[in-house]
């Protein structure tokens, strides 16, 4: 891998072709186009927002074509010391989206948010992004709730990602931010705050489904 001292813009671009960090394969459910996009393969602290920018420009936006088509983001295991690009290079990526890439994007779904990643869009997504772009962002918690949206035997996923939304079965409260993500004894109960026994309690009690709701909702 780079390091910061590999600071050329052909490095760059060759590393994140390297890294695989966009790719538009495979098609939703409503046949539109897919543009997948791994955080965790991002190395914000390395690459540059222009040189992301270029990136996408040459390699990525021509491959949509004029149609639309719909976004993958996974946010699995993503850390915001190694993979956030902060909000001026978050701002300054979506600032150079062409119109038309804007206009024919349908809809972004971010898979496996986090409390913090939901918190953060809902306190700075409306000044970052347009009205229109912030509407057609949906929460897709579960990979099961994924394949109800796009072709599942035509997009390719990490293995990570399997391996963490399986880990989320036995963990839930990781969806809220109420547990970490270190390894441990699955089947060993625990209760690490009030709030947490409060929601267990109320997904043992009550609808049997706790704050995520309806299994078909993807918030």
């Amino acid at each position: 891998m780079l390091t910061a001292a590999d600071d050329s813009p052909d490095q760059h671009q060759k590393l994140i072709d390297k890294l695989q960090i966009f790719k538009v394969r495979g098609r939703d459910k409503r046949g539109h186009k897919i543009l997948l996009v791994v955080g965790k393969f991002l190395p914000a602290r390395i690459v540059s927002a222009e040189s992301l920018n270029k990136y996408l420009a040459e390699k990525i936006f021509p491959k949509l074509g004029d149609r639309p088509f719909s976004v993958v983001y996974v946010h699995t295991n993503v850390e915001r010391t190694e993979n956030f690009p902060g909000i001026s290079g978050l701002r300054a990526i979506y600032d150079a989206i062409p119109t038309a890439i804007k206009e024919n994007l349908e809809s972004v779904y971010f898979l496996h948010p986090g409390l913090q990643a939901r918190l953060f869009l809902a306190t700075f997504g409306r000044f970052l992004f347009s009205g229109g772009f912030y509407g057609k962002l949906k929460y897709v918690t579960r990979l099961e709730f994924l394949w109800d949206l796009v072709r599942r035997n035509e997009i390719e996923i990490p293995e990570f990602v399997y391996d963490h939304d399986e880990a989320l079965e036995y963990r839930p409260m990781m969806d809220y931010g109420l547990e970490s993500d270190h390894p441990r004894v699955y089947g060993a109960p625990t209760m690490d705050s009030p709030v947490q026994a409060i929601i267990l309690a109320g997904r043992r009690y009550g609808n049997g489904r706790g704050l995520r709701g309806s299994k078909h909702s993807y918030g």
